[in-house]
């Protein structure tokens, strides 16, 4: 393929694309197929020749589609939003097209420095401490991860670098395998299973600390944790406080934990991978108090910001904390200015070496949006939540089981794990909407998540419709069936 056919076959796409996205509420949002569907469908081996494009173009319906979940359809309330717009795709493209491993400043210039500014902008968009931005001289700043999980781990492993050496200068007969031995991090019984992997992945014991009927952490669960394990002999070095658990969107109280964190010599990590993006609101904001406490803050711009996957945006307030547990300077990776101070190597704040120009979707998205545009769609958002959780309050089958703070609503229908169980599965079954559950203390609860770009008033009103609907076969269906016995 030549630059001639590139410009051809890429308006093609780009068409393509358009249509699909413009018309994916025609689509079925979750596909019919079964387990190894494609495998028959496509060679045993790549092909010796080439093969055209009108080829491959064509197997995109034929092979790739009818396999496609649709997250971006305003039918899919599943898990939590991936964001998606067309400048995000465009800047993609860019990416792509400029191809750049910006591991260093030298690498491309561009790359790395763009992306300090772009952090900076996201930071003050929601009103991050000046401590956490890398401005002209500051001491912190961001760096755009993989994921919310990336961001996790390498706040755990610059922690746990940081308490070794603390330990060692103060009781230098301690080996590293000693200490290793007792650390312990932290996290709430709501806290995404990441953060357990990243504590595996780090070699090091993890605790749950029970959260409250608001399925909340507060700092008095905390302090009898920590009580317990330092009267054992054991070294608390890291907590992960959550804003918009997973399963609820539940928040941890900040206030309370971040002081004793920081007494505690505890490294406060804060993972607000889906809320995060609502910070940038002012009347949600407030969820953030107690930043100030923190060593590290996370969120997803690639969740609700309308930037497509991956962009995980991640502060510390001492970017030396994770810049001295990763530093490796191979000569070839050198170049003259890394000590200038004017500039960060973003490979020393990552577990990749490579990384793409991913800051060109924030700055693609920040500018043709601008802040008062993506809060709106924000707010919209919010609004339909609510919208569907009146919906459920005006139903007296059904129950709200956790406080609508943002996008998403908890709610189940009165009565047995069973009947939820079977309600959730002639939802998805009947392929009109998809959805997920999750636990909640012993209850089985149905998650609805405000997720599409495109989503209005008229998807919610239809998904309650068909929940409705199906709810009242199930009862009946149920109603029948203990009747008999």
């Amino acid at each position: 393929m030549d630059a001639a056919e590139f410009r051809k076959r890429g308006k093609e796409m780009v068409d393509y694309i358009a249509d699909y996205l413009e018309k994916i509420d025609k689509r079925q949002v979750f596909p019919d197929v079964e387990p190894g569907y494609l495998r028959p469908l496509i060679a045993d081996h790549a092909p010796q020749d080439p093969e055209s494009f009108e080829d491959v173009f064509k197997d995109i319906e034929k092979i790739i589609m009818p396999g496609v979940t649709h997250w971006n359809s305003p039918y899919f309330f599943a898990y939590f939003p991936v964001a998606s717009s067309f400048p995000a795709l465009l800047a993609d493209m860019l990416c792509g097209g400029i191809g750049c491993m910006g591991f260093s400043w030298a690498a491309s210039p561009a790359c790395t420095e763009l992306e300090t500014v772009m952090l900076d902008w996201l930071g003050k968009m929601v009103n991050l401490p000046e401590e956490f931005l890398a401005g002209k001289d500051g001491q912190g700043g961001g760096v755009i991860q993989g994921s919310a999980s990336e961001a996790t781990l390498m706040a755990l492993l610059a922690a746990r670098t940081k308490i070794i050496r603390q330990v060692q200068s103060e009781k230098p007969e301690l080996t590293e395998a000693d200490i290793l031995g007792r650390l312990v991090a932290y996290a709430s019984d709501q806290a995404h299973s990441s953060v357990e992997k990243a504590a595996l992945i780090g070699a090091v014991k993890i605790k749950s600390i029970p959260s409250d009927d608001a399925f909340s952490v507060c700092g008095s669960a905390l302090k009898k944790v920590l009580d317990e394990d330092k009267a054992a002999g054991l070294i608390p070095f890291f907590f992960c406080a959550t804003l918009g658990t997973t399963p609820c969107c539940s928040f941890d109280k900040l206030l309370e934990l971040g002081p004793i964190c920081n007494k505690e010599n505890i490294w406060m990590h804060i993972d607000a991978a889906y809320a995060g993006s609502a910070f940038i609101c002012p009347e949600f904001r407030h969820l953030l108090n107690g930043v100030e406490f923190a060593d590290s803050f996370n969120f997803n711009p690639h969740k609700w910001l309308l930037v497509n996957f991956d962009c995980s945006a991640m502060w510390v307030k001492k970017r030396s904390d994770l810049t001295g547990a990763f530093k490796v300077e191979p000569l070839y990776l050198k170049h003259h200015h890394q000590e200038s101070g004017l500039i960060t190597d973003y490979r020393h704040w990552q577990i990749p070496l490579g990384r793409r120009f991913r800051s060109l979707k924030l700055w693609f998205v920040l500018r043709l949006y601008g802040v008062m545009g993506l809060q709106e769609y924000i707010r919209k958002h919010v609004r339909l939540s609510h919208q569907f959780e009146h919906l459920v309050l005006q139903d007296e089958r059904f129950e709200i089981c956790a406080e609508v703070v943002l996008g998403l609503v908890c709610f189940r229908l009165k009565g047995s794990n069973e009947l939820n169980e079977a309600l959730l599965k002639s939802i998805n079954d009947a392929k009109k909407i998809h959805l997920v559950p999750c636990h909640l203390r012993e209850k089985f609860v149905l998650r609805f998540a405000i997720c599409s770009r495109t989503v209005e008033s008229t998807h919610i009103k239809f998904a309650w419709q068909h929940i409705s609907q199906l709810a009242t076969d199930l009862l009946k269906a149920w109603e029948q069936n203990h009747q008999q016995q």
